[in-house]
C-alpha cells in the first residue's frame, strides 16, 4: 500500500504491493528449486485478503487471479501450521483463507499391477505425487452425505480428488480386511466400509 492507502499494482492490475512483494520473493526463490518453506520462519505480518475456494481457484480481494504461473508461484511458497493457511517467504508470513485443501487433483496415471501398482496424481498447479505411505489417500464424508477424497501433496498440504479421477479411483478399487479402497505405492487406502458398498 502507498502512503495515502491506496494499492499500488506493479505487475498486474489485480495485485497490491502486499501480494506483489510475496510473488517476487516466491519468483526469486523459485529460481533454486522449490522453495525450502519448511526451513523459513519469519515473522507474522498479518492477514492478507487471499483465499482460495474448494475448487482450486485462488481470489485476492475478492477477484479471481486469473494468471496460472502467479498462482502456481503463490502456491510453491504456501504452508500449514495447525488448521491455519501461511503464504511464506524468508522475511514475511501472511495468513490466508482457505476453504477446504489448497489444492486439488485433476487426474492421475497408473503403473504395475497388484502390489507394485502406484498412482500418480497430478494438482492444477503443476504438483505429481505418488499415493504411498507418505502421501496418503483419505477419504471423508462431506456435509452433504457425500465422499470428500484427499490426497496428501507436502507438508500437511493435501489435494481434494476431483469427481471424475474419484470415479476413475473407485473402478481400481479392491476389498481388504472388510475395507473397499485402493492400492498405491506398497500400501492400501480404505475409503469406505465394504459393507455400505454392497449396501
Amino acid at each position: 500500500m502507498t502512503n495515502d492507502g491506496k494499492a499500488q499494482n506493479i505487475v498486474s492490475p489485480e495485485m497490491s504491493t502486499d501480494a506483489d512483494s510475496l510473488m517476487k520473493s516466491a519468483a526469486r526463490a523459485a529460481k533454486k528449486g522449490p522453495p525450502p518453506v519448511h526451513l523459513w520462519n519469519p515473522p507474522f505480518c498479518g492477514d492478507i485478503d487471499m483465499r482460495i475456494a474448494r475448487d482450486g481457484a485462488w481470489f485476492y480481494m475478492g477477484t479471481p487471479i486469473g494468471r496460472p504461473a502467479m498462482v502456481k508461484l503463490f502456491s510453491s511458497i504456501l504452508k500449514k501450521e495447525g488448521d491455519a493457511y501461511f503464504l511464506v517467504t524468508p522475511v514475511e508470513k501472511v495468513g490466508i483463507i482457505v476453504d477446504d485443501a489448497p489444492f486439488v487433483a485433476v487426474d492421475f496415471t497408473v503403473s504395475g499391477e497388484g502390489e507394485a501398482q502406484e498412482i500418480t496424481f497430478a494438482t492444477h498447479v503443476g504438483d505429481s505425487v505418488t499415493a504411498g505411505p507418505d502421501h496418503a489417500i483419505r477419504v471423508e464424508t462431506g456435509a452433504d452425505g457425500e465422499p470428500a477424497p484427499y490426497i496428501h501433496v507436502r507438508a500437511g498440504l493435501e489435494a481434494l480428488i476431483d469427481r471424475k479421477s474419484f470415479y476413475r479411483l473407485v473402478e481400481l478399487g479392491e476389498e481388504q480386511d472388510g475395507w473397499f479402497g485402493v492400492r498405491s505405492g506398497g500400501a492400501f487406502f480404505p475409503m469406505i466400509d465394504a459393507g455400505q458398498m454392497q449396501g
